[in-house]
């Protein structure tokens, strides 16, 4: 090295100097850029290209060619270059006017777009499309439904349950009563249905989730009526110890609001109604379990009459409340409240 051609030294300005050291200490950057980066300011420092090369665990004619190509190209010269290979035939007008064709028009003949229309329609080929597409997580082909609760009570019952599920109160059992028809489905094989099922009657699960402990008591019955829900009643007031209060979340099905209910209701002090806004079941913690229920051991179950499917249901009733563990609620009330707020200003701009 003595005898070799003299290395010319490095001096930086004060923007090549931060923007050097933000690259090579960001943890974001590529840690190739971040590594050239180091040796330049190592050589803007003063220090001899070999120890700058040990530092780095690197071979001097790597150290030596990024300080050459930075004194050549300065900052440029560390950035990679592009790529040999075929070069790029969509342009960013051609992705942009994809992207907006997309979301802002439908064709003439249908009510969104194909990747085979709208290659027709820009001029780009099928796979092109598909790749845009992609890249932007469009899906023109799918559709999801939504529906706003327009109780005018919306905003005080999601505090109050919400509150309910974040803070239950002391001395009192917080209970998600829910009830929804089951059917018993006859397909040929677990793991190929076919498209077709014989029904064989149809049960109704009566289910009320323990918030704290996570535990479900349930009852099925033939038919969903206030005086099948009483019947439910009774037996979540002998299962509940006397001492707690019972805060009870149900939905607005009619069954909730008969005479006999609320009669039933009167005689019980200790008991403390929260109906759920209306069009609003998902603030209901039960549905969680009922997803659960429907997944493990209903979609896919072989019930032939309603005494297996019952009999299925009582027996996951019993082995799910022996490792039971509650469902936790993270949401706050104001976050709730601020989503579907957003919601609406991004669907209606309506404000509201």
């Amino acid at each position: 090295m003595a005898n070799g051609r003299a290395i010319p030294p490095v001096t930086l300005s004060a923007d090549e100097r931060a923007t050097l050291e933000r690259w090579a200490r960001r943890p974001t950057t590529a840690q190739a850029l971040a590594l050239r980066a180091r040796i330049v300011l190592a050589s803007a420092d003063g220090k001899p290209i070999l120890h700058v090369a040990q530092d780095e665990d690197i071979s001097w004619a790597t150290a030596r060619e990024w300080r050459r190509r930075f004194l050549r190209r300065r900052l440029d010269g560390l950035l990679d270059e592009p790529r040999p290979g075929a070069p790029r035939r969509i342009s960013d007008d051609d992705v942009e006017r994809v992207v907006t064709m997309t979301l802002e028009s439908t064709p003439r003949d249908a009510t969104h777009w194909s990747t085979r229309s709208m290659a027709r329609a820009s001029g780009l080929s099928q796979t092109a499309v598909s790749r845009i597409w992609r890249a932007f997580a469009l899906q023109p082909h799918r559709t999801e439904t939504f529906k706003l609760s327009k109780d005018p009570l919306f905003i005080e019952k999601v505090r109050d349950i919400v509150g309910l599920y974040l803070q239950p109160p002391e001395r009192a059992l917080v209970l998600l009563d829910r009830s929804a028809p089951v059917l018993p489905l006859r397909p040929g094989q677990p793991e190929r249905h076919a498209h077709d099922y014989i029904r064989h009657g149809t049960t109704t699960l009566f289910a009320a989730l323990d918030v704290r402990s996570g535990r479900v008591i349930g009852e099925c019955h033939a038919r969903h009526r206030a005086r099948e829900f009483r019947q439910f009643l009774d037996t979540i007031d002998a299962t509940v110890p006397r001492h707690l209060d019972v805060h009870l979340i149900l939905d607005n099905y009619a069954t909730h609001k008969t005479a006999l209910i609320r009669r039933w209701l009167a005689k019980r002090p200790r008991y403390h109604v929260h109906f759920t806004p209306t069009s609003a079941s998902w603030i209901n913690l039960v549905e969680r379990w009922f997803v659960e229920l429907t997944e493990k051991q209903i979609r896919r179950g072989i019930h032939r009459s309603t005494r297996e499917l019952v009999g299925a249901i009582k027996s996951y009733l019993v082995v799910t409340n022996e490792t039971a563990k509650p469902f936790v609620w993270t949401k706050s009330a104001d976050e709730i409240l601020a989503s579907v707020a957003r919601f609406c200003e991004r669907t209606s701009n309506s404000g509201h």
